[in-house]
């Protein structure tokens, strides 16, 4: 039965605008960090209280949904914030899902804000377990702090931290209120002096099995790939655009292109150190 999950031609895969997201991220100077969140968490208010004035707009590459990015700096290294669309999951059944998911899976960031709304943990922390089974290098912003303190809702934000196992940060980003040590905990992310540790649930057995029945399928046909244990999950989940693409042979195209945007990035930073 999993062998058919390779056997059908592509008839429409929509994944042909990751190539530039990679080649975008090869232009960026210093770190790239991924801002993601759900709608209405105040992710917008972090993105502009972090980086002031110095942001620019467009639009996403092959799309009509705008994209904003800017830059701060903090204790002398240069970090480019990607404000990503605000979205519920990375499912990918919508423009601005395919989005955040192909631009955290092969953008290649430095590491992924997960901004959350402080009086409606339950439902925002769906979107940070399937960030945190695409990348281990994710901080959860818990924002809009005030206002849970408003409705009386205490959020213990180390025994979350210790739960979820990344690094948890409260902010009321209106108000500035933590920022500092959100830009802090993204510097010690990033650099390693805090390492993440993500905690996901256990799938039930039967899924177990059938993941680990693919993996090696996956990472057969695209050696060097990233997250294969994710995007085995994806295609026992049903996601068509997903499916169509890795049959179609665009993935191996994009493994190799991350390949190769790695080995240049890596060149030119042993030029500068020279």
């Amino acid at each position: 039965m999993l062998g058919a999950l390779f056997r059908s031609p592509c008839r429409d895969c929509r994944l042909h605008h990751i190539g530039a997201i990679q080649q975008n991220n090869a232009e960026r100077k210093g770190h790239v960090v991924a801002l993601a969140g759900n709608p209405n968490t105040g992710k917008s208010t972090v993105f502009n209280a972090l980086t002031g004035l110095n942001q620019h707009t467009g639009n996403w590459p092959g799309k009509t949904v705008s994209r904003a990015e800017g830059t701060f700096v903090y204790e002398g290294s240069t970090y480019t914030l990607v404000d990503l669309p605000g979205t519920y999951s990375l499912l990918s059944a919508s423009s601005d899902e395919e989005i955040a998911r192909d631009f955290i899976l092969f953008g290649q960031p430095d590491c992924t804000v997960v901004v959350v709304d402080a009086t409606s943990l339950e439902r925002n922390l769906n979107l940070v377990l399937q960030v945190m089974e695409i990348t281990n290098k994710v901080i959860v912003c818990v924002n809009l702090m005030d206002e849970a303190r408003r409705k009386g809702i205490e959020v213990d934000i180390a025994q979350l931290s210790k739960g979820l196992g990344v690094p948890v940060v409260g902010t009321a980003a209106r108000y500035g209120e933590g920022l500092g040590e959100l830009a802090r905990t993204i510097t010690e992310v990033i650099d390693g002096r805090i390492e993440t540790t993500p905690k996901l649930p256990a799938p039930p057995p039967a899924v177990k099995s059938a993941v680990d029945e693919l993996v090696p399928k996956i990472q057969a046909l695209l050696p060097g790939l990233r997250n294969a244990r994710w995007i085995a999950y994806r295609l026992i989940e049903g996601d068509y655009r997903l499916r169509q693409a890795l049959i179609s042979g665009q993935f191996a195209a994009l493994v190799r292109d991350e390949r190769e945007s790695l080995r240049t990035a890596s060149q030119a930073e042993r030029v500068v150190a020279g």
